[in-house]
């Protein structure tokens, strides 16, 4: 029970920070605008990323596709990771940091929630196409 109730509180915690950048993302907030610009990969790279976090948060809270959605979530994060380090700064447009923080939040709900699925990687593996 107890381990559920962890579960849980890590997938809502990644989908909720997921979902809750959509709106940013898919109505062009000046602050998006500004770091898919930076990263030269605006409109394109902001509505892909914003569909990529979509389809994670979706399947982060389906408990059979947890995996895939951890799996999926935890990549983007990354990538929203390496670029505070080396592109954007950790601070963006006087936000303190908030997003770079809500990145590292979510990246590491959805490494706990690969380690916490990680017998399920074999079977994933034995998929036959």
């Amino acid at each position: 029970m107890k381990g559920s109730i962890v579960q849980w509180l890590f997938r809502l915690t990644a989908a909720i920070i997921l979902l809750q950048t959509l709106y940013f993302k898919f109505t062009a907030a000046e602050e998006s605008v500004y770091i898919f610009l930076t990263l030269g990969i605006e409109p394109y790279g902001r509505i892909g990323s914003g569909i990529a976090e979509l389809i994670a948060a979706i399947l982060i809270l389906i408990p059979r596709t947890t995996l895939l959605g951890a799996l999926m979530g935890a990549g983007i994060m990354l990538g929203a990771i390496f670029s505070h380090l080396f592109v954007l700064g950790i601070e963006v447009k006087n936000d303190g940091g908030e997003l770079f923080v809500l990145a590292i939040i979510t990246f590491l709900c959805c490494i706990a929630l690969i380690y916490r699925n990680k017998s399920k990687i074999i079977n994933l593996l034995k998929l036959k196409l």
